[in-house]
């Protein structure tokens, strides 16, 4: 059913076919409802006029009346310009217009009063604007000032003259005959309860605001209606779950308090412990488990696995463990054969290179009963792999799988789903998880087990070349291994591989006596884990590598990380990559290396680094510099499509959007209640595929 706002741009006033077409190449804006979600991104504050005098190249903008005394044509060639001196009762100052001369000539005059409005600079002793706006006082303009809009363009856009003056003009249009369509999205009750202004208010004053408190009321509504309708998508989606998809009951617990009393091989955190009493009063709650269990790099998310892993075994069900490569399950295999083998439980490994003898044996097992513990790849969720009854699916690096994998694991059970259990050791800041995996309960382990020394992190300069190398002839010599990372820029494969090459040259040069390796994305993958297994064993003391080596693999003899060019890695990667060190007794260092050249935020992230050791304070820093949709790749996802609210700035309304949405759905889960009529009407108006509910439509 078509409304109103699905009405094509190119029906609005002033747009038209050709100008329709640039509006949906450039900014997306199809319909009236498009247009009318376009929100500014800053404003201009109009009410405000400053004198002369007051002025200085520290003002973001500056307001000013007053007259222009005469022109003067300075330069020549490209470097021509128009200067005017403007002048009022404090003082003198430049306007200067570089392009568009002979139309300033035509519409300016000396001796007329005007406004004048642009961004102040200081050349020497002369405070000056360039290519000011410039308009003549009138009563209107004098008695009121207001907070002009400014919208996003594009170069595009601005070439065919649509500049921020023809989308306000839009704008104006649109709000004046859409005015009578906005309808009301949230109860009544809870606009009360928040203090939220109505939608109608709300739309006017976002794009024409009238005060400074009236634009920060639209703001808050807008944000609080956009994540509420967020969370209660993803809310719905995991009652739906719930109720439909019942979970095996798992409450043995006698194997797992004998590993308890007898095996286990150091005291677990406190944060290790809450993590392990959450997922077993999921396990025995007759509801399917889906959690997230998030911990730094070495905090002891395997150790916890295990641990769970026995709940189930004891209960005589079967445990699936799927990582994203062959060296990260060779790994998980490794660490947890030995707690197997301590408590006499069968467990195997399946990877692409399980030969068709042992395969064959493994699935008779696995089908049987007889093999509890199964460790793999992708290889896990082939046709061939059945379970005779699979308990718990653990999925490691959970964003290197999409759902469609992950859910293939789920359907290996004819008559009940496992339990589900993601490991992630990206830490994700608590909105972005929120709103991500709203869905999944989360867990998190935020310390890390006693003894482990903290990485030592230093930012160095090229410049101090000789110092590093003198340092790592001195780790060498003690027996310890060394990574050096060279970033990557996917536009570019043939420069990496050349910056890549040229490092492990001078690497060699520098260190002709040392054995190196060398891991890059091109190799093939058997190249890869040969060249990788080299360096597990101590064959080769240097790993040059780009960034392939960032996820999971311990080798707890390698105890220093050089990053070069670091300040072209985001942060959380800077974190991860950080993280292959520190994995055995001895002290580790991550040695960051830079040109002297850095941009703000790349300081920021070096410092955060050098800083701090805790990935979630990390993950905070990195929302706040990228914004979410950057991080864990959710711009492809379309997980996070958002209009206004800012995950790195909004954490208390989206607490507090949870929360309504929450009581809302345990009160009402089929919104049939009168007082929930405008929500259901505002989803069933939605197509099937939006994933904001709190667009309009």
């Amino acid at each position: 059913m078509a409304t109103f706002f699905d009405t094509s741009i190119e029906f609005l006033k002033g747009v038209g076919p050709q100008r329709a077409v640039l509006l949906q190449k450039e900014l997306k804006i199809f319909t009236y409802g498009d247009l009318i979600q376009q929100y500014p991104f800053r404003y201009e504050d109009r009410t405000q006029f400053y004198t002369i005098k007051e002025v200085n190249e520290t003002m973001p903008h500056v307001q000013i009346k007053g007259k222009i005394l005469r022109f003067e044509m300075i330069g020549g060639g490209r470097k021509k310009r128009l200067v005017a001196y403007f002048k009022d009762s404090t003082g003198e100052l430049e306007l200067v217009w570089f392009q568009g001369i002979n139309w300033v000539l035509s519409k300016i005059k000396p001796g007329i009063e005007y406004t004048v409005f642009g961004k102040p600079n200081r050349y020497g002793r002369t405070i000056s604007i360039a290519h000011p706006e410039v308009e003549p006082v009138t009563d209107n303009k004098e008695k009121k000032g207001f907070l002009q809009p400014v919208y996003p363009l594009t170069e595009k856009l601005r070439s065919k003259y649509l500049d921020n003056k023809f989308l306000v003009k839009l704008q104006r249009e649109l709000l004046t005959i859409a005015i009578n369509h906005i309808r009301e999205t949230l109860p009544e009750d809870l606009l009360k309860k928040q203090r939220l202004i109505s939608k109608k208010e709300a739309l006017i004053n976002i794009h024409f605001p009238q005060s400074h408190q009236l634009l920060a009321a639209a703001q808050e509504r807008l944000k609080f209606e956009e994540l509420f309708y967020i969370q209660l998508r993803l809310i719905k989606m995991k009652l739906v779950r719930q109720e439909k998809f019942k979970g095996i009951v798992f409450n043995d617990a006698t194997i797992l308090t004998q590993f308890y009393e007898e095996h286990l091989p150091f005291p677990l955190t406190g944060a290790q412990k809450r993590v392990i009493k959450e997922i077993y009063a999921d396990m025995k709650s007759g509801k399917q488990m889906n959690r997230l269990l998030q911990g730094d790099v070495g905090s002891g998310k395997t150790i916890v696995a295990f641990i769970c892993m026995l709940l189930v075994i004891g209960s005589d069900a079967q445990v699936a463990l799927m990582a994203p490569t062959e060296i990260l399950a060779q790994q998980h295999y490794t660490n947890l054969k030995k707690y197997a083998d301590l408590m006499g439980l069968s467990i195997s490994l399946l990877t692409g290179s399980t030969k068709k003898k042992a395969r064959t044996e493994l699935h008779y097992r696995l089908e049987t009963g007889e093999l509890k513990i199964l460790i793999g790849t992708h290889a896990l969720i082939e046709d061939g792999v059945k379970f005779n009854r699979l308990g718990l699916a653990v999925i490691d690096e959970q964003h290197r799988f999409g759902v469609a994998q992950r859910s293939k694991l789920w359907q290996k059970n004819k008559n009940v789903y496992p339990h589900v259990l993601v490991m992630t050791a990206t830490p994700i800041p608590r909105t972005l998880a929120m709103t991500l995996y709203g869905d999944l309960e989360i867990s998190t382990i935020d310390e890390l087990p006693k003894g482990r020394k903290p990485i030592k992190t230093t930012h160095q300069y090229d410049s101090h070349r000789l110092q590093i190398n003198e340092f790592m002839r001195q780790q060498i010599a003690a027996g310890r291994q060394i990574y050096i990372v060279y970033p990557l820029i996917e536009e570019s494969e043939k420069l990496d591989l050349k910056h890549l090459m040229d490092g492990y040259e001078s690497v060699a040069r520098a260190f002709p006596e040392v054995p190196i390796s060398i891991l890059h994305g091109k190799m093939k993958p058997d190249a890869k884990e040969f060249e990788m297994g080299r360096f597990v064993k101590g064959e080769t003391k240097i790993m040059v590598a780009t960034t392939v080596i960032e996820v999971g693999v311990d080798v707890p003899n390698a105890s220093v990380m050089i990053i070069e060019s670091a300040e072209r890695f985001g942060l959380s990667q800077l974190h991860q990559l950080r993280g292959r060190v520190g994995r055995g007794a001895e002290q580790s260092y991550c040695i960051l290396v830079t040109d002297y050249k850095l941009s703000a935020d790349s300081k920021t992230r070096l410092n955060t680094m050098v800083k701090t050791n805790n990935g979630f304070e990390i993950a905070e820093t990195d929302l706040k510099l990228r914004g979410p949709g950057d991080l864990m790749g959710t711009q492809q996802s379309g997980a996070l499509d958002l209009l206004i609210a800012d995950l790195s700035k909004d954490g208390l309304l989206l607490q507090q959007a949870r929360d309504a949405a929450k009581a809302l759905l345990e009160a009402d889960p089929g919104l049939e209640k009168a007082e929930n009529k405008l929500i259901k009407a505002q989803i069933e108006s939605l197509r099937k595929t939006v994933v904001n509910w709190s667009r309009i439509s």
